[in-house]
């Protein structure tokens, strides 16, 4: 049956429950003289009246009867589909799947699902950790995180953290059998522990400032991983020095267990953005997440993680 010819059957039904082609029209919103046709036209592909019609009223035929009795409940089963599709639309409900790096993840976006998840049982994300700047369309992700610069121009781009304080620390006991760097330049003389980005495999460089000017150095060394924990493990270990985002080590500056050098050459990366195709119809689910992530200023208190494993003040500086 063609979608044309389920309306007709539909504003039948209308017709024969109103008792009125005027009262019908009305609650269909078209001319009465439409809804005549359609009527009509119905009889004619069934062959046989439908509708009893006096100047005062209309009423079904045994046919008619008979019809509306099959008709009705399909009807009524239609119109219950359609509307739990729209609560479906209006439910968040859905999995969403984010590509981001691995420190985005552990301050912004995982402490955000502590507002995001209990209320919304529906709703499941799904992180995956990526340091390439992912084709979020081709690569089915519905949305990528990364610093500010990084972000494609023909995506929308949300901030969804301030910018990002980096340090270079090392152990006091790594200090004690190097001198301290006054410069960038001093660094050549010095080990490191290096990030080896998982997705590219190359070596994460390090933002600095020379010259006045900002540029990426490499520092050489004898440990290279790809975590952020085992990094400051390393650090704390004495095997070089480290560059890395301030908030994951601010409690072991804190302690003693390590030191930062270079503070004036160690300019701030810009915020992690939130990127995404433009949508005409974003789900519901997406929008929450979206206004969830967005960045409200530095009084949100949510792009603080302090959840490395070991515990401030136990680490003693070798």
């Amino acid at each position: 049956m063609r979608r044309d010819e389920i309306a007709d059957l539909a504003a039948f039904v209308v017709v024969a429950e109103e008792r009125s082609f005027t009262k019908a029209a009305q609650r269909l919103g078209m001319a009465q003289s439409a809804l005549s046709q359609i009527v009509r036209r119905i009889e004619e592909r069934l062959g046989m009246r439908l509708l009893s019609r006096t100047t005062r009223s209309v009423a079904p035929t045994e046919a008619g009867e008979r019809l509306i009795a099959t008709l009705g409940p399909m009807l009524r089963d239609l119109d219950a589909a359609v509307a739990s599709l729209g609560e479906l639309r209006d439910r968040p409900s859905g999995t969403i799947r984010i590509t981001t790096v691995e420190h985005a993840a552990k301050t912004i976006i995982v402490p955000a699902m502590k507002r995001l998840l209990p209320d919304n049982p529906d709703i499941k994300v799904e992180i995956t950790i990526d340091y390439g700047l992912a084709d979020v369309v081709a690569d089915r992700f519905d949305a990528g995180v990364r610093l500010g610069g990084d972000i494609a121009k023909d995506m929308i781009a949300l901030r969804i953290g301030p910018d990002t304080p980096m340090a270079i620390v090392g152990s006091p006991g790594y200090f004690r059998l190097h001198p301290v760097p006054a410069s960038p330049a001093q660094l050549i003389d010095h080990r490191a522990v290096n990030l080896r980005l998982p997705t590219s495999g190359t070596l994460n460089g390090w933002r600095l400032i020379r010259g006045g000017r900002e540029t990426r150095v490499r520092i050489d060394g004898p440990l290279t991983l790809n975590s952020i924990d085992l990094i400051v493990d390393a650090a704390l270990d004495g095997h070089g020095l480290a560059y890395l985002p301030l908030d994951q080590v601010q409690r072991f500056l804190d302690a003693g267990a390590l030191v930062r050098v270079l503070g004036k050459f160690t300019p701030d990366l810009p915020g992690y953005h939130l990127y995404y195709p433009h949508r005409r119809h974003a789900s519901s689910a997406f929008t929450l997440l979206v206004e969830t992530l967005r960045f409200r200023g530095l009084d949100t208190g949510s792009s603080t993680w302090t959840g490395h494993s070991r515990t401030r003040g136990q680490r003693q500086p070798s």
